[in-house]
């Protein structure tokens, strides 16, 4: 697998969903993520990421416009100890509980499926990054309907032990606008991943459809030290 250009990737769809990236920095001291959320609707476009004591949440930016909050009001990040979890729906909630009980990611994920979204049943995206004691690593997971069908749920988990300075993974939710919008389909895409928060986020943040794009969260964390920095951008405010 060749290593892509994520600007490119990003430019060259006007609606790549909902996306996650994680990864290291090419100086090999940061562990990388950044997640987009783009939208169609009135609904899904009237939307801002606000700060939580442990991550972010989706707000509507005018609470008089929002018609259904059923899949876009959620947590897409939290902390959970020296984790950090990222994931495009309400399985950041699922992961923080069942992991705080003492199960996997992984396993977290096998309670949950594709949203019920019909017909799009827009798949399930998440990650986790693990920093401790001076060491990283991460997994991430799509959860798909099997080409539309929603009797079958198709499950994939990556895991990347030894994360290669300057490389990330980019999974998304469509491989590009259409209806009913087609899933994401193969392995995530490895991307270039940039020593700074400010050039790589503005990167992404310039990329997204200028229509279509809503929010976007960064976070690079030291991973000698744990100490970490974000970024948000907000279209609406």
């Amino acid at each position: 697998m060749g290593i892509n250009n994520l600007a490119d990737l990003l430019s060259q769809t006007s609606y790549p969903g909902r996306g996650i990236v994680i990864g290291k920095s090419a100086n090999g001291e940061y562990a990388v993520t950044a997640y987009f959320i783009m939208g169609r609707s009135t609904n899904s476009r009237n939307r801002v990421f606000t700060e939580t004591p442990d991550g972010i949440k989706t707000e509507a930016f005018d609470p008089s416009l929002l018609t259904d909050p059923h899949l876009i009001i959620y947590s897409p990040v939290r902390m959970l100890g020296t984790d950090t979890i990222v994931t495009n729906g309400d399985q950041t909630d699922t992961i923080y509980e069942m992991m705080s009980a003492g199960k996997t990611f992984e396993e977290a994920l096998r309670t949950r499926e594709f949203e019920d979204d019909a017909p799009n049943y827009t798949p399930r995206i998440s990650g986790i990054m693990h920093v401790v004691n001076g060491k990283f690593s991460y997994e991430m997971s799509i959860l798909k309907s099997d080409d539309g069908n929603p009797a079958s749920c198709e499950r994939f988990t990556y895991q990347y032990l030894a994360p290669v300075n300057g490389e990330g993974r980019y999974i998304h939710t469509y491989m590009g606008d259409g209806s009913p919008l087609p899933s994401f389909t193969g392995e995530p895409e490895k991307v270039q991943i940039d020593d700074n928060i400010a050039v790589f986020s503005k990167m992404v943040w310039n990329n997204l459809n200028s229509d279509n794009k809503v929010s976007l969260f960064v976070k690079y964390i030291e991973i000698a030290t744990g100490k970490s920095e974000t970024v948000i951008f907000n279209k609406n405010g």
